[in-house]
């Protein structure tokens, strides 16, 4: 296990996705965003949908997977987004340490301070 992680999600414009885009890489949660129209066909409450959206493929380390998803629910028009991690089981060292640099290390809890 590297400890690197690919997260996806879409967006139902090319603005709600770079405002995402914006936010995760300003805060240093992610190295890169890449983002790509695509035709969805889904179920949603019992129906078939169709909708053009944005797919995002979001590179980031795996420790800072809650973060990033709080930061996309919290700026996502979706009720139910699609936010799912793959992990990278493998790399290019120089393109997973370029990963590790561009993001920050998570916080720890204040509740686990002595």
């Amino acid at each position: 296990m590297t400890g690197f992680i690919a997260v996806q999600t879409t967006t139902a414009s090319p603005e709600e996705a770079e405002r995402i885009t914006e936010a995760l890489l300003a805060e240093n949660l992610a190295a890169c965003v890449q983002i790509a129209p695509i035709r969805s066909r889904y179920v949603w409450k019992g129906a078939i949908e169709r909708a053009d959206e944005q797919l995002m493929l979001i590179k980031t380390r795996a420790d800072l997977f809650e973060a990033v998803r709080a930061r996309i629910r919290a700026l996502h028009s979706y009720e139910t987004p699609e936010i799912v991690a793959t992990p990278i089981v493998a790399g290019d060292p120089d393109y997973l340490a370029w990963i590790a640099a561009s993001t920050i290390s998570p916080q720890p809890d204040s509740r686990d301070s002595s």
